[in-house]
């Protein structure tokens, strides 16, 4: 069983699995390796062929539950689009922004311009990259 276990490490936090089909992957790899689940709590045994079915049933409320909530968002971000509300974080102001260019050209680092404007260094990054890019290159 050690063997086995160590075969896939850490299968016990995918136990209740991503998907029902996860799941009952899960449960054949365990019988696989001589393993029987008992959850003493959700009074589930799954050597016995109702303990299996109230598992399964477990698992297809719980990938039924995430679907729903991922169709719901979908919805929501579909109605935010439509009714004009921009995703995303928002952009930083152009102020900010002529400052990092600037910084930038005179050869100052990423990290240092982030710190000193207190801005993330991944936005600083993005504005070196697009500067990069246009056609006046590192002369703005």
């Amino acid at each position: 069983m050690l063997q086995c276990q160590s075969k896939r490490p850490g299968f016990f936090s995918s136990l209740l699995g991503r998907s029902l089909s996860d799941l009952l992957d899960t449960i054949q790899h365990l019988e696989a390796c001589g393993v029987d689940l008992y959850l003493d709590q959700q009074a589930i045994d799954t050597t016995t062929p109702m303990g299996k079915l109230v598992f399964q049933l477990t698992g297809a409320f719980a990938e039924f539950e995430r679907t729903m909530i991922r169709q719901r968002i979908k919805a929501g971000l579909k109605r935010a689009v439509a009714q004009g509300i921009k995703l995303g974080r928002p952009k930083i102001d152009s102020a900010t922004e002529r400052k990092v260019r600037k910084q930038l050209a005179k050869g100052v680092g990423i990290l240092k311009v982030a710190k000193a404007l207190g801005i993330g260094t991944g936005t600083v990054q993005r504005i070196s990259k697009e500067r990069a890019m246009s056609p006046r290159g590192a002369e703005q």
